[in-house]
């Protein structure tokens, strides 16, 4: 075989990745009546601007980009990702719930719709860059949930967007944790 004939491999292995997670359990995914204006606003966490599905899919083209080259922070980033995917799933469980409709479209107060774009992504190429984008963008996650929580008057919803926030808390601390690393290691390189 020739050498310019051997496969390019990513040598960074996921095996064992798990979600970037709070150890506390989720309150139970219930609410106290159907209420389609409640879904609505929980459409946003699900899939606006700033929503699980933004990050998701910010979290998972970041990890992609560093994976061949900075394997251990592309696999923090992936075990985050894996976290809002299970916040994505309980908010699409509660808008059913709630009477609404689980898809692409985020429906804002007075009726006004917005499909989900990739436009709303931050992708910066840098790794410091990522993380901080990360950093910020969880900040306007927990914001826009404590908004939303003072808009929602069910305990049930609210009780999950409370434990969601944890998690993304959690990501903050581990993310500015990785941004310290990250100096450190540009400080004294080895």
């Amino acid at each position: 075989m020739e050498e310019s004939s051997r496969p390019i491999v990513n040598n960074c292995n996921f095996a064992g990745i798990r979600p970037a997670m709070m150890e506390l359990p989720y309150p139970p995914i219930q609410v106290r009546e159907q209420n389609c204006g409640y879904a609505d606003i929980l459409s946003i966490d699900y899939c606006g601007a700033v929503s699980e599905l933004s990050a998701i899919t910010q979290y998972i083209n970041n990890e992609n980009r560093l994976s061949c080259e900075k394997c251990p922070l592309a696999k923090t980033i992936l075990g985050i990702a894996m976290a809002e995917m299970m916040h994505l799933q309980k908010l699409g469980e509660l808008i059913y719930l709630l009477g609404g409709k689980v898809d692409f479209v985020a429906k804002a107060p007075r009726g006004r719709q917005e499909m989900w774009t990739p436009a709303y992504l931050r992708l910066p190429e840098h790794a410091e860059q990522m993380i901080q984008v990360s950093i910020e963008d969880e900040k306007k996650a927990i914001s826009q949930y404590k908004m939303h929580m003072s808009m929602i008057k069910d305990d049930y919803v609210d009780a999950v967007l409370a434990r969601i926030i944890k998690d993304e808390e959690y990501h903050i601390l581990i993310l500015q944790g990785t941004m310290e690393e990250w100096k450190r290691s540009r400080r004294n390189p080895v």
